[in-house]
C-alpha cells in the first residue's frame, strides 16, 4: 500500500510538496521520513536516478527527475513495478506543471496545490487490487513505458545509516565490481588447487607408499 509521498528538490532538499497524511499516519511514518531526510542528503548529482531502500516493513522508493526528487513510503510488500510507475506519473505531471518555476522558488513548499494529483493518483494505486482492477487499460500503458525494474538498485537503510554506505551509481559499480572481482579470485584459488594436486598427486602417492615399505622392512 502507498503510504506517503514527498517532493522535494534535488539540488537543495528544499520540500516542495507532500502528501497530506493523517495523524495515524503521521506517527506511524515519523521515523521513515526522518530517513527520508537523510536519504535526501545523501543524494548526489552522481546518485542512482532510481532505488529502492527498505526499512523494517516499509520500502522507500525514490526517483530522481529534471532536479527533482519523488519518494514514496510504501509497504514492503508493495510491487517495485507499481512504486516506480506511481513516481512516473508524478514525475510528469509535476514537470509539465511546475517544471521551469522548480529552480527559482524559495520557501517551502511551494507547489502545495500539486497535493490534489497526488491524492488522486494514490487513491488509484492505493494496494495491489485496487491497481490490477484500475489498471486494466491506464497502468498497462505504463508499464509499457517502465525500466525493467531488476535493474534498480536496491539498499538497506542500515547499510545507509551505520556503513556510511552511498547512493552513488560509481559505488554501486564498484560493489558490483568487487563482489565479482571475489568470486573469479575464488574460482581461480580452486582451480590452482584441483592443478596442483593433478601435478603432484602421483609423486604424493608414490612417496607415500615408499614410507609404508620402509616401515614395513624395518620395523
Amino acid at each position: 500500500m502507498v503510504k506517503s509521498t514527498l517532493v522535494v528538490r534535488a539540488s537543495d532538499a528544499l520540500p516542495l510538496a507532500a502528501s497530506v497524511d493523517d495523524e495515524q499516519t503521521e506517527q506511524a511514518l515519523s521515523e521513515h521520513k526522518q530517513q527520508a531526510k537523510l536519504i535526501f542528503r545523501r543524494i548526489s548529482p552522481n546518485s542512482e536516478p532510481r532505488c529502492s531502500i527498505e526499512s523494517g516493513q516499509h520500502t522507500l522508493h525514490y526517483l530522481i527527475a529534471d532536479n527533482v526528487i519523488y519518494l514514496v513510503i510504501t509497504d514492503k510488500s508493495y510491487p517495485r513495478k507499481l512504486a516506480f510507475s506511481y513516481l512516473d506519473e508524478l514525475s510528469k505531471e509535476f514537470q509539465t506543471s511546475y517544471g521551469p518555476k522548480v529552480d527559482t522558488v524559495r520557501k517551502p513548499y511551494a507547489f502545495v496545490g500539486f497535493d490534489t494529483f497526488m491524492s488522486k493518483t494514490t487513491r488509484l494505486y492505493q494496494d495491489t487490487r485496487t491497481a490490477s482492477a484500475a489498471g486494466a487499460s491506464h497502468l498497462d500503458k505504463l508499464n509499457d513505458e517502465l525500466q525493467d525494474v531488476t535493474r534498480i538498485m536496491t539498499k538497506n537503510m542500515e547499510e545507509l545509516l551505520w556503513r556510511g554506505d552511498s547512493l552513488d551509481r560509481m559505488s554501486h559499480l564498484s560493489t558490483s565490481l568487487r563482489s565479482e572481482s571475489e568470486k573469479y579470485r575464488r574460482a581461480a584459488r580452486n582451480i590452482n588447487f584441483q592443478a596442483m594436486l593433478r601435478q603432484y598427486a602421483p609423486i604424493g602417492g608414490v612417496v607415500l607408499l615408499l614410507i609404508i615399505l620402509l616401515y614395513w622392512r624395518f620395523s
